[in-house]
């Protein structure tokens, strides 16, 4: 697809008349790039996936996707979209090839060119030798690369992925992203994608928006976003709690930036390396006993702390715990209702 996929201008979604979950963000998509949605759970992320898809009405605001009207021409959109939601949707009692086969049916693809599509989708995603196995005996790995397969059979302009790896284990979180990476490689495919995952978005995505209570806070190519903080990042803790170190820290050559929060010094410099031994001795020679350094490249997580001052690292791994318990949870219910075993 040449040009923009994706033209979004003052989409903002309004629940209850009162709480806002997306406030008027604007952001394009070019067409044949992996465009990511980057932020912690409740920024925003899923709303404006489900305003891009149809699923939702925005209050405000107005969408184009491959060149269709979000409202005006909402068929129009779905015929030229796929999607692969955060839940698992592939029916547990059916087996692979007969879930890939049920969605070429809602599409309305003729039986004799799903059949072929099918089988084509399932040896792209390595499903080929399980194809006739139920999905209740999927791997969770296997589980997310069936519900690429579904989300491909209608051989969409535009993917949306809403947050592809969630819950996965690192080794298949990896494996996703190649399949991922492969789609846009083979197909030319336009891919728009939500993640909470730093690594992620910094490993597959050509251009991110991090997202934050429903507003884009800061846009651009990962690098770009990365070089834009200025420098290295030089965490910094001392034994005097109630001391505060941070003029005597901004008089050392090459320091661009100093703030401290619960104690902790967060400073910007420039060639870390060769600056981090300048404050270190700087600050001993006022008495000060360094207990906690460390010293970091710029990363996305660095940027997302830099606008809103939290880490989304931090943010998710308790996030994370309750996503996996949550997972099991729902395994455990369809053991015991087959009448089996968590």
């Amino acid at each position: 697809m040449n040009g923009d996929a994706i033209v979004v201008e003052d989409l903002t979604k309004v629940f209850n008349k009162n709480l806002v979950a997306v406030d008027h963000v604007n952001f394009t998509v070019k067409g044949g790039e992996i465009f990511g949605f980057l932020g912690p759970n409740g920024a925003g992320k899923t709303t404006t996936i489900n305003m891009l898809i149809t699923i939702l009405r925005p209050t405000e605001g107005s969408a184009v996707v491959c060149n269709h009207d979000i409202t005006k021409d909402a068929n129009g959109v779905r015929d030229c979209i796929g999607v692969v939601p955060q839940e698992y949707t592939a029916d547990e009692d059916l087996t692979g090839i007969e879930n890939v086969m049920l969605c070429a049916d809602l599409y309305g693809i003729p039986r004799d060119e799903s059949k072929k599509r099918a089988e084509e989708l399932l040896e792209l995603v390595e499903l080929t030798k399980f194809k006739d196995k139920q999905v209740a005996t999927y791997s969770g790995g296997m589980r997310r690369r069936l519900e690429l397969a579904c989300g491909l059979i209608n051989r969409p302009h535009v993917f949306f992925l809403d947050e592809p790896t969630l819950g996965l284990d690192v080794q298949t979180r990896a494996a996703t992203w190649n399949y991922i990476k492969l789609l846009k490689k083979e197909f030319g495919m336009t891919i728009f994608m939500t993640t909470h995952y730093l690594e992620e978005a910094d490993m597959l995505c050509d251009r991110v928006a991090i997202i934050d209570h429903g507003k884009i806070i800061a846009s651009g190519a990962p690098n770009d976003l990365k070089e834009s903080l200025g420098g290295d990042i030089m965490t910094l803790r001392i034994q005097d709690g109630n001391a505060d170190i941070s003029d005597l820290v901004k008089k050392v050559p090459k320091v661009k930036e100093v703030k401290k929060q619960d104690g902790t010094y967060r400073i910007k410099v420039v060639d870390g390396e060769e600056t981090a031994p300048t404050i270190i001795d700087a600050v001993r020679a006022e008495g000060h006993k360094v207990t906690r350094l460390s010293l970091t490249k710029p990363t996305l997580d660095e940027v997302y702390l830099e606008y809103t001052g939290r880490s989304i690292r931090e943010e998710e791994e308790s996030k994370e715990g309750f996503a996996a318990q949550r997972m099991a949870m729902r395994k455990a219910r369809g053991a015991r209702a087959m009448g089996g075993h968590p």
